[in-house]
């Protein structure tokens, strides 16, 4: 028996002395052999990395309103076991697909799609899924929307008696998006980023480096659960913001190409729209668009990916008899040209092709002047093949510059084609068909030479790189000259004679261009196109444009418009009612905008007084402002309340003629009213509106008659109805005769409306 205790005590010693070793190698591996191992992997859970994304930067137009920025954005989730807890399946998945749906038809698929997602299970199907996400109809979302779906929730609380805090199984996550606040303007040369936040298209990718900034990192260290630890490591590296971006387009020059575009849309219907607007003194754009449109922060409803093309800087076209300029110019140039000479319209023998004008019986015998007026190929082709010559013809060409890229600071730029081996390719390039292909910028910067004095300039979209928080300009961009490509005398004088296309309410082509008040330079064009698949050009089928800039005496404004196969019923006559009354309501518009007088505003200017420079009012008080604006003969008002100006409108050191208002205010703009803009004219009210930072959408034409102010902060917008003069004086005179209140005053001076929502 003591044998047996003493056997079981030795084995129940041995056991833990094992044991003891055991540990005591366990420890010695952990502590020594491991240690840097494990160490390094508890550092690693003990500490916490947090990515610091920055902010990308602005994209803004030449007077920095914002047309790209970073917004707060709100994703919607959806929490499967919550829904299914309450058995609020069926008014979640309504409500929801009410509120996030696209459009009516796409209701009833966005409906099923939520219900599958609130009855979602985990992978393994062992239970309901925790967190799914709505992509991409709930997926950063604006806040609308965001608001709409927290109506949702407190509905859903009421109905199930549960407190305004209980989980009914929607989640509103906030997070950042891009967001393009004048929706479709500026798009095609915009682009847009991913809901992703990756730059995709246009601006957005070509500047990504400039806009993207660095990302920074906090990184520090916590316990087991995540709280940070007192004493604690902590690194950080803060986040670079991008740099802003300022372009050389105007918001309301933008706003007036795509508001006539969209007119000439609905009434011609042609597969696409190009328009450009410049000035042609830089060849700063001022203005890009082209239908079909797109809204980038919607991008992904786009079914046809060729609605983001530009076809500004990406399509090629025969450019059909706007290219008769290269010719006429080149032709002046040589001295070949004479306005009087006279020749015999209707068709010309080149080779073994005769080629005819587009009337093909012509006018009998004419003045090249005449031809030109009527945009005769045959006076072109004798012009360009016999006068000028094959190879000068050609050299002009290239001096032009549609043998290369303009290279303008955007992407997916084509260079043009010029392919003429045989005389009748020549001859037919003279007037801008057959082996000719060029773009709509290289045409803009073509036609600016002659508005500028023979400069071939370098057409640029960006202007600045601001820095984001010092609002310091970083980089400019200055015009360029690539080359003088015709003399300045010849260049006036390819003006003049564009202006009679124009002025010549007889014959002349761009008769529906002209404008009271103010001189055209232009040219019509109607190219036939190639039928698909064959060699030959279709008879009822056009590429129709029209280029032309103003005042001719010194040009601000030149406006290329393309409209691509309109509907003309077969009748080509009607290609010059397709875009002149665009360019008119476009360029009338920007004249007034950008304040240059017309001729009957130049003689009545001419007695009140000439350009008057703005004094500097900051620091000034209310008296002495209004002292020094009367001394200089100035208009002036005041407004808020404090002791010295904070903000004026125009600027200090800006030109203005005497007849301008002039805007000072007392305190910051963002508090204040915008103030009653009624009997104002539209240049006054849109200059009002900008000066209190409020977005401006008008309606009708003239003056304005009543106004309506909606939203806080820059969200602000304004409604303003506008009546011609003749019919707000009388609502203005009935108006009296029922109130003791007299009427505003209206100012004189005509203006037009575009109908349609302007920034």
């Amino acid at each position: 028996m003591t044998k047996k205790i003493k056997l079981r005590s030795l084995l129940i010693g041995g056991f833990f002395t094992l044991l003891f070793v055991v540990l005591v190698g366990r420890v010695y591996w952990i502590q020594v052999v491991e240690a840097s191992w494990l160490l390094k992997g508890a550092e690693t859970r003990w500490e916490t990395d947090k990515i610091i994304a920055p902010v990308r930067g602005t994209i803004m137009d030449r007077n920095d309103k914002a047309l790209a920025v970073e917004g707060t954005a709100y994703t919607i989730a959806l929490n499967p076991k919550v829904i299914d807890g309450y058995k609020v399946s069926e008014p979640i998945v309504q409500g929801l697909a009410e509120i996030l749906k696209e459009s009516e038809e796409t209701k009833p698929e966005l409906v099923n799609k939520i219900r599958k997602l609130a009855t979602r299970l985990k992978q393994d199907g062992s239970d309901f899924a925790a967190n799914v996400e709505i992509r991409n109809e709930g997926w950063k979302i604006d806040k609308d929307k965001a608001d709409k779906v927290r109506e949702l929730i407190k509905t859903l609380q009421t109905k199930l008696n549960l407190s305004t805090r209980a989980n009914v199984g929607i989640s509103i996550l906030e997070e950042k998006k891009r967001y393009y606040p004048g929706q479709t303007l500026a798009s095609h040369i915009l682009g847009y980023t991913n809901k992703e936040g990756e730059a995709a298209l246009g601006l957005e990718l070509k500047l990504n480096d400039t806009l993207k900034g660095i990302p920074g990192m906090l990184s520090y260290e916590k316990d087991g659960k995540g709280v940070e630890l007192p004493d604690a490591k902590v690194d950080f590296k803060p986040a670079v913001d991008g740099n802003n971006v300022r372009l050389t387009i105007d918001k309301n020059i933008q706003f007036y190409l795509e508001s006539a575009l969209a007119k000439v849309n609905d009434k011609w219907h042609p597969k696409s729209l190009t328009a450009i607007a410049v000035n042609p003194q830089t060849m700063e754009i001022l203005g890009m668009a082209n239908t079909p449109t797109f809204n980038p922060n919607t991008y992904w409803t786009i079914k046809d990916q060729a609605d983001f093309k530009n076809g500004a800087v990406a399509s090629r076209y025969e450019p059909g008899s706007t290219f008769k300029l290269v010719t006429l110019a080149g032709a002046i140039e040589e001295g070949v040209f004479n306005p009087a000479e006279m020749y015999q319209s209707g068709q010309i023998q080149v080779a073994d092709r005769v080629l005819h004008d587009h009337n093909y019986v012509g006018w009998g015998k004419i003045s090249f002047l005449d031809g030109l007026k009527r945009s005769s190929n045959v006076a072109f082709v004798k012009l360009g093949l016999e006068k000028l010559t094959e190879p000068k013809f050609r050299n002009y060409i290239t001096k032009f510059g549609f043998e290369e890229k303009t290279n303008i600071d955007m992407p997916n730029e084509v260079s043009g084609l010029v392919d003429m081996k045989y005389k009748p390719e020549i001859a037919t390039a003279t007037y801008g068909q057959g082996k000719v292909v060029v773009t709509a910028i290289q045409q803009t910067a073509a036609y600016a030479a002659m508005a500028n004095g023979g400069k071939l300039m370098w057409p640029h979209i960006v202007k600045d790189i601001v820095d984001p928080k010092t609002g310091k300009t970083i980089q400019s961009f200055e015009p360029k000259v690539v080359r003088q490509v015709v003399s300045e005398k010849t260049a006036n004088l390819v003006s003049g004679y564009l202006e009679q296309v124009v002025s010549d309410q007889e014959i002349g082509t761009g008769k529906l261009a002209y404008m009271e008040g103010y001189r055209v330079a232009g040219k019509t064009g109607t190219a036939n196109l190639v039928r698909p698949g064959e060699k030959t050009y279709s008879p009822n089928t056009w590429v129709i444009s029209f280029i032309g800039y103003a005042p001719v005496e010194n040009p601000q404004i030149l406006v290329t418009l393309i409209a691509d196969q309109p509907d003309l019923g077969g009748n080509y006559h009607l290609g010059g009612q397709v875009l002149a009354p665009a360019f008119k309501e476009i360029v009338g518009e920007s004249l007034q905008y950008m304040g240059v007088a017309s001729n009957k505003q130049t003689k009545m200017v001419a007695k009140e007084a000439n350009k008057l420079t703005v004094p500097n009012f900051s620091e000034s008080t209310s008296e002495s402002a209004k002292a020094t604006a009367k001394e200089s003969g100035l208009s002036l008002e005041v407004f808020g309340k404090g002791n010295k100006v904070v903000d004026q409108f125009p600027k200090a050191g800006t030109e203005i003629l005497s007849a301008q208002r002039i805007y000072v205010a007392m305190q910051p703009v963002d508090g204040m009213p915008l103030p009653n803009l009624v009997g104002r004219s539209l240049r006054d009210a849109v200059e009002a509106c900008s000066f209190f930072k409020v977005d401006c959408q008008t309606s009708g034409e003239g003056y304005v008659s009543d106004q309506a102010v909606s939203g806080d902060g820059e969200g602000r917008s304004a409604t303003l109805q506008l009546k011609p003069l003749s019919e707000k004086t009388a609502a203005s005179d009935s108006q009296a005769s029922a109130s003791s209140t007299p009427p505003p005053k209206a100012k004189t001076e005509d203006q037009r409306s575009t109908g349609k929502k302007a920034p």
